[in-house]
């Protein structure tokens, strides 16, 4: 992926690099290692120690939030992601971690505000244009803005098939659904692989049935291993 982060803890140091000196950051690469082999329980066992003797760790608590959200537990996500806030209010990334986990609470109108917040701070992201669309599509309105961020998110990031996805979804709920195709077919020649996509466009050709789509151990918040189809972690059914 060009622009998506990689999984291992935003702004955390790798075991063995030159900066890497603290016994937080020493534990910090390490719980990211952990959640970067996709066993996002024992990166939390490790993490939280680590965050009782030193609760000012802002890059601890953006990774806690992170592996706390692939364990489906969204409260202690949000708990997480606002002791990061706190500590770091100028760092997009637990602003949109916390956009996400309200959304997942059902909560659209902070999980609005707090990825529209994400991208004042970082707006040549795309991540955070992709963040917008997905909360204001969970909200179920305004999709217009929808499709424009998700149109930003393209143009900021054209190599990405998971922002064309994106994009996709928000066409179609506009009722663009020519436009919408072809956002998908241009996702699908970025990562042909991709199942999520693959049923997303049979659905708009007529050639599936609706059905929830489940969620996929692996898929991380914010990128994906080297070789891994596009993360679906704002797919919704």
């Amino acid at each position: 992926m060009s622009n998506v982060q990689a999984s291992a803890a935003p702004g955390a140091p790798r075991i063995g690099s030159p900066g890497l000196s603290t016994p937080t950051e020493i534990g910090i690469a390490r719980a990211a290692a952990l959640f970067e082999r996709v066993d996002p329980a024992a990166a939390a066992q490790h993490l939280e120690p680590i965050l009782a003797a030193d609760p000012q760790s802002a890059a601890g608590w953006i990774l806690l939030a992170r592996i706390r959200l692939a364990l489906d537990e969204v409260d202690k996500a949000l708990d997480a992601a606002n002791r990061a806030i706190e500590l770091a209010p100028e760092d997009p990334r637990p602003l949109a971690i916390a956009s996400r986990a309200f959304t997942l609470q059902g909560r659209h109108e902070d999980a609005v505000t707090m990825a529209y917040r994400a991208v004042i701070v970082e707006p040549r992201n795309p991540l955070w244009h992709d963040r917008v669309a997905w909360a204001l599509l969970a909200a179920d309105r305004q999709y217009a803005d929808a499709e424009q961020a998700a149109r930003t998110a393209v143009g900021l990031d054209p190599n990405e098939a998971h922002y064309y996805f994106t994009h996709g979804v928000t066409l179609n709920a506009l009722g663009h659904v020519d436009q919408a195709r072809q956002a998908f077919l241009v996702s699908l020649q970025l990562e042909p692989e991709n199942p999520v996509a693959q049923h997303r466009l049979a659905l708009l050709n007529g050639e599936a049935a609706p059905a929830p789509e489940k969620k996929k151990r692996g898929w991380k918040l914010f990128g994906r291993k080297s070789g891994d189809p596009a993360r679906p972690e704002e797919f919704l059914p």
